[in-house]
């Protein structure tokens, strides 16, 4: 078993990279697929690679990062070994040509029927609103099984990079066009894939909406798509009336999409802190006609920024429905009972809708938001363990470097530290934070990915791969 999903990437408050290549490599040994989308240029802009085996079609990648537990770890691949991925019989297959840079990670369905005829289908989205579906097992470059775009005419473009991205005189991190950025979802049972789209029409409006897409076809659901829009009471930096509104133009839809218990989860951060923005996270169900929205949540709702972005990352769920997110930069006033939750780690309730049922926020928090977002990088659920004290926890880290190591089921809240003062040592401590285990600052390089696990059954280990670092891998011992 081998992990499933790698990115690298630079970011500010979405993954900063630059760079325009416009093809997906397909590599194939045997049964077993990778997909590997390389944006090339002066710096990689993406590498992913990402691998199954086709039959059965337990198999199927139709999520970010293998599962709603984000763990990378595919269970059912078990052909991949050190002697047989070599040069003689492993490599590329095939490169098909796309039409914009992909930041999305290719989605892989085995045995899909199309046009009459089974193939296994390797799904991609572009920056130029456009999703295909290409044949896998070509060895040649064929048209895709079906392309759909979502510039329907004229009057709809892409977003130009220029028109969301002011705040810094940097380079933009999408830096060609703004289209399809987070990762579909794919529902197997009913073949319908999930996708967002930012458009400009009519020269002025920016527009985002959820598409439900056939995935044998590529066309449009009936009821399909629905512009997103949502509202919280609130007081917050951009706040009308006493109610913050869901601007589409400023709000950044990086993460991978969540697909959990009929509901399609949206998160959104910013375009490199460029205001005004929140951490939304905004729930859709999809009945086969008609989208019906089932949930809103803003995690900075009395203030602004706290973006919800996590290095690509999706939002995790546990068992019991409840979901996770690790928020960026912001407001916080979680510890004095405030809804703001900057630079934290939140767990979701979706019982009734969206509400925080409880958190994580470092004793540093004030120091993080200079730029120093926890939530740059992205968290996964440790699979239960057993005869520990800690049954349920959750891995991440953020831009600092720290390997934080939570129990769900007591997130620990926020410790005050009375000699905190950022620029000191004082900082760097790994001891105050309420939790299961904190690592010091620069552990990692700036995290800016997810973790990934694996397991032989007796021994579990984390991978982690740091920006300027190398990958290091940690084992799990006792909760630790």
């Amino acid at each position: 078993m081998f992990p499933l999903w790698k990115q690298r990437t630079v970011s500010r408050n979405n993954s900063r990279s630059r760079n325009n290549s416009r093809y997906v490599a397909i590599i194939l040994s045997t049964c077993l697929l990778i997909v590997e989308c390389i944006i090339a240029g002066n710096t990689t802009l993406i590498h992913t690679a990402h691998a199954a085996t086709f039959i059965p079609g337990t198999t199927a990648i139709t999520t970010y990062h293998t599962n709603n537990q984000r763990t990378g770890n595919n269970t059912t691949e078990t052909t991949l070994t050190l002697n047989n991925v070599n040069s003689n019989q492993f490599g590329k297959r095939v490169t098909y040509p796309v039409d914009g840079q992909v930041y999305a990670q290719p989605l892989v369905v085995p045995n899909l029927t199309i046009n009459g005829t089974a193939h296994n289908v390797v799904f991609v989205a572009t920056e130029h609103d456009s999703v295909y579906a290409f044949d896998a097992d070509q060895t040649s470059a064929v048209a895709p099984l079906w392309k759909t775009s979502f510039l329907t005419s004229s009057n709809v473009t892409t977003v130009p990079p220029a028109d969301v991205y002011t705040r810094y005189g940097t380079p933009p991190d999408i830096s060609t066009e703004i289209g399809i950025t987070g990762t579909p979802v794919i529902d197997p049972t009913t073949k319908t894939l999930y996708v967002v789209a930012m458009t400009k029409e009519n020269g002025s409006q920016y527009i985002q909406r959820l598409h439900a897409l056939d995935s044998t076809t590529g066309q449009e659901k009936p009821g399909s798509p629905v512009v997103i829009q949502g509202s919280v009471p609130g007081t917050g930096y951009d706040a009308s009336n006493g109610v913050v509104s869901f601007y589409a133009k400023q709000a950044n839809q990086r993460s991978g999409l969540l697909l959990l218990n009929g509901v399609v989860y949206i998160t959104w951060a910013g375009f490199s802190d460029t205001d005004p923005y929140h951490g939304w996270v905004i729930g859709y169900t999809y009945n086969g006609t008609s989208f019906q929205q089932a949930s809103v949540y803003n995690d900075s709702a009395n203030g602004g920024e706290a973006g919800i972005w996590m290095g690509a990352d999706g939002l995790a769920a546990d068992a019991s429905s409840n979901i996770y997110a690790i928020s960026g930069n912001g407001d916080y006033n979680l510890n004095t009972g405030g809804p703001n939750a900057g630079d934290s780690f939140i767990k979701l309730s979706t019982q009734n809708g969206v509400s925080l049922a409880d958190y994580f926020t470092p004793f540093n928090q004030l120091c993080l938001q200079n730029d120093t977002d926890l939530g740059s990088g992205g968290a996964f659920l440790l699979p239960d363990q057993t005869g520990t004290a800690h049954p349920h926890l959750i891995i991440g880290s953020g831009k600092e470097g720290r390997i934080y190591v939570i129990d769900r089921d007591n997130m620990g809240h926020f410790t005050n530290d009375p000699n905190l003062a950022c620029g000191t040592n004082e900082i760097n401590k790994a001891t105050i934070d309420n939790i299961v285990q904190e690592f010091p600052p620069n552990t990692l390089g700036e995290f800016l990915s997810t973790p990934t696990y694996w397991t032989n059954g007796t021994s579990q280990w984390v991978y982690f791969g740091g920006s300027g670092d190398t990958i290091k891998a940690f084992q799990l011992n006792n909760d630790l």
